[in-house]
């Protein structure tokens, strides 16, 4: 008779506690299979949600002169009056080796004009660009569709007392007001947005650019790599990458990974004790039976190789199960207690993990049993039959 028969004889003769511990072992798994696949659901989403919402790399002319802020962001003073950057410029962005993770490009013609006796900072932009930039913008009224419209700030409409429907003169050109935008606590509060080519006409600056930002779409973007990239091709343009929202992603992502990673040792853990004590148990149920078969003539390494077979056959079906209940577990749980929309992906090096790790805990847990069980005395044990 073959060693993996008599495990295959033991595991069917003793249904009851191999099916509890293969469930031990499924839950276990279970547990760390949804929590890493979570995660990994988690870490896609935030790491879309965070290149979707903003830029991550402004583009200036350089300058030398004293600093203004718009957005929260520094710029040189030289930008409001004077548009070193062109349009010409955005194409040569779109041929750097990393363009195709450029998601967004946004360009701004910025300028300070005189209305009703206050100074007030108009910023040119395309909307199309700048709503998909700005995707936390709450507009109270309509988006911009014609050159002639603009959007203003709540706090700029309440000084001006502006509102939906509401026109602007700015040097013989008419806007007409389609929306107020919502306060976010940024500059954007104080801001006329207007179209950027009528921006580029009022202000006799045709092709002008104060200022461009950039997202990028990915979820490891090299952005040093593409800030290095756009400073080669626009010489005369200081690039910056806005680190904060970089560092911001990753320390997200890690804190997730990092939450993951210690909820699944403490169950693992957890299951290898419940492996050890199952084994152990099973152990001493069988002292007799592991005397006889030292009395036959089994050494003591056919005995552990017996006890780790029955280890190694039921740690595979928990693993198997425990995998496919976590997944499971994993998409049902992810939108509602994660709330994400990025789908759980059936990860193969997951299952692999999930495997391997299922069978080197009940291995593992079970080598003491398995070597107590072969120092077993054949004559001691065989005495009670």
């Amino acid at each position: 008779m073959r060693l993996i028969d008599v495990a295959l004889n033991n595991l069917a003769r003793r249904k009851g506690r191999m099916a509890l511990l293969v469930l031990g072992l499924t839950i276990g798994v279970a547990t760390v299979v949804t929590l890493v696949a979570i995660t990994e659901t988690m870490q896609a989403d935030v790491a879309v949600k965070m290149d979707e919402y903003g830029a991550n790399i402004l583009i200036v002319p350089k300058a030398n002169d004293l600093s203004l802020s718009y957005g929260g962001v520094t710029v040189a003073s030289a930008a409001y009056d004077v548009g070193q950057l062109t349009l010409a410029d955005l194409d040569l962005i779109g041929t750097i080796e990393n363009a195709r993770n450029i998601s967004v490009v946004a360009p701004k013609l910025l300028s300070a004009v005189t209305l009703s006796g206050q100074q007030v900072l108009v910023a040119g932009v395309r909307f199309p660009d700048e709503l998909r930039l700005k995707q936390w913008w709450d507009i109270e009224g309509q988006e911009p569709a014609t050159p002639d419209e603009a959007l203003v700030g709540v706090r700029l409409a309440r000084a001006l007392d502006l509102r939906p429907g509401s026109e602007l003169q700015i040097d013989g050109h008419t806007f007409h007001v389609t929306g107020i935008l919502a306060e976010n606590g940024s500059q954007d509060d104080d801001i006329l947005f207007v179209d950027l080519s009528r921006a580029q006409q009022v202000m006799a600056k045709p092709q002008g650019v104060s200022l461009v930002e950039v997202a990028a779409l990915c979820t490891e973007c090299p952005v040093e790599d593409m800030v290095a990239q756009i400073a080669a091709v626009l010489p005369e343009a200081r690039v910056t990458a806005l680190r904060q929202a970089v560092t911001l992603r990753m320390e997200t992502v890690g804190q997730l990974a990092r939450f993951a990673l210690a909820v699944s040792v403490v169950v693992v853990i957890i299951g290898a004790l419940v492996v050890l004590t199952t084994m152990l148990g099973a152990v001493a149920e069988r002292r007799q039976e592991i005397g006889l078969f030292r009395a036959l003539g089994f050494r003591q390494r056919h005995i552990v190789r017996v006890i780790l077979s029955e280890a190694a056959l039921v740690s595979l079906a928990g693993g198997t199960v425990g995998w496919l209940v976590g997944m499971a577990a994993a998409i049902v749980l992810a939108p509602r207690l994660a709330n994400v929309n990025t789908a759980v992906v059936w990860d193969p090096l997951l299952a692999l993990g999930a495997f391997g790790g299922a069978l080197l805990v009940g291995l593992l847990a079970s080598l003491y049993p398995a070597l107590n069980a072969a120092r077993l005395d054949p004559t001691i044990a065989l005495r009670s039959l």
